[in-house]
């Protein structure tokens, strides 16, 4: 089920532009037991609010649809958990001092990665996940988790509960959530009077400048800039005060928020003013990020068809979300990558959705010797080729499709 908006998310204007059509495609993470299985393709569609200037998905599915069931996990990167222990420390020197009953609610836990590193300190946590599959990975790591969908109900549940939160987290969450008023309300609500507020996300002035058209998918409604999630937050009385950077999905901002009025750091000012003389926030940047996207993936094909001209076995690494994006733009197949090798053993002997490629373990991909390995996950391209190099000795060919251009580098070395 979805259905159209005909107002913005954020801000209820109904000033609404349409700029970017990527046709119609299946959920990215709707992967196939039996590529001829039937499945459903959703119009997927950008617009821009020129109210408040956020750039959103035209159409919201149904979240228990996209949630309840959930196969991405966090611990299964290493660059994940790396960031866990740098996010935490992050977090602390923000907060403020914790007493015995002080703990951090993280908001969409998945299986707990980046609460373990606060446990590890002694420090409190609690946990909420939508997906019951991954919060019984949660629970059996020891990691308290709460399972159900966020919002202002809730949050007054677990107020009465556990009490306020010290801390509250919201990491690659907040993009996901249809109704954002009532999320950030329940943040509100359950924070401490002198709590702090952490939210991180994609960056929607590095998707449109590095042209990461793949990050756009059923999942992410939204793709924040610090000015169009600063306006959100304080229309709930929220008011950053520091952002910091994350090296997640390509590069995310980390954003720091109080009840209280505090100044904002330099930081969030040289931004802001960046974002303005850039013109981040204008409709016609957008429009060129529309057209950047076709080009590119005319050179996407080039470059794969042209391998496939020369011989070369060509697989993929990476049967990511934004994967299935990238696959279902260029009209990339099983003609094209024979498999695809994937370390989460929930997604191994499954099928792409709508690319409808097999994927399996990297052990089982590369013993088929292939001549060029296609980056999917090219946000992990460091800890992928490490691995390829490592584990495998491969040495050949890498299409790295992102950022920026689509490009061909050696396999070899780290």
């Amino acid at each position: 089920m979805i259905n159209k908006i005909n107002q913005c998310r954020s801000c209820g204007d109904k000033g609404i532009h349409k700029f970017f059509d990527m046709g119609a495609q299946p959920f990215a993470n709707a992967l196939l037991a039996d590529p001829e299985n039937a499945e459903r393709r959703y119009p997927l569609e950008l617009s821009w609010c020129e109210n408040c200037r956020l750039v959103q998905l035209n159409h919201t599915a149904d979240p228990k649809e996209l949630f309840s069931n959930y196969v991405w996990v966090t611990g299964t990167s290493s660059t994940a958990q790396t960031h866990a222990n740098m996010f935490c420390e992050e977090t602390l020197l923000r907060a403020q001092s914790f007493d015995n009953g002080s703990y951090v609610l993280e908001l969409a836990s998945n299986d707990g990665t980046f609460l373990k590193p606060f446990m590890a300190k002694g420090v409190k946590v609690l946990g909420v996940d939508p997906a019951e599959n991954v919060v019984q990975m949660a629970r059996r790591e020891g990691v308290r988790t709460h399972c159900g969908f966020f919002g202002d109900d809730l949050a007054n549940e677990l107020l009465k509960e556990h009490g306020p939160a010290r801390v509250v987290i919201a990491r690659n969450v907040l993009p996901h959530v249809a109704n954002l008023s009532d999320f950030v309300r329940g943040m509100r609500s359950v924070m401490a009077d002198d709590g702090l507020a952490v939210i991180e996300a994609h960056y929607g002035a590095i998707i449109q400048r590095q042209l990461h058209y793949d990050s756009i998918y059923h999942e992410h409604l939204c793709y924040f800039t610090l000015e169009s999630i600063s306006t959100l937050l304080h229309n709930h009385d929220l008011e950053i005060f520091d952002i910091s950077k994350s090296p997640i999905s390509g590069g995310s901002l980390i954003i720091f928020a109080r009840k209280a009025g505090r100044q904002a750091s330099m930081a969030v000012e040289r931004l802001l003013t960046h974002e303005a003389e850039a013109g981040v926030n204008e409709l016609g940047s957008w429009e060129n990020f529309s057209a950047d996207s076709q080009a590119h993936k005319k050179l996407t094909m080039n470059i794969l068809e042209n391998q496939l001209d020369s011989g070369a076995r060509i697989i993929g690494y990476g049967a990511s979300a934004r994967s299935s994006t990238l696959l279902n733009f260029c009209g990339i197949g099983a003609q094209h990558l024979s498999v695809i090798a994937d370390q989460n053993l929930m997604k191994q002997k499954l099928y792409t959705a709508g690319s409808h490629i097999p994927i399996s373990s990297p052990e089982e991909v590369m013993k088929t010797n292939p001549d060029t390995v296609f980056i999917l996950a090219w946000n992990f391209l460091q800890e992928i080729k490490g691995i390829l190099s490592d584990r495998f000795g491969f040495g050949g060919r890498l299409i790295v499709p992102f950022p920026g251009n689509p490009s061909v580098i050696s396999g070899k070395g780290k």
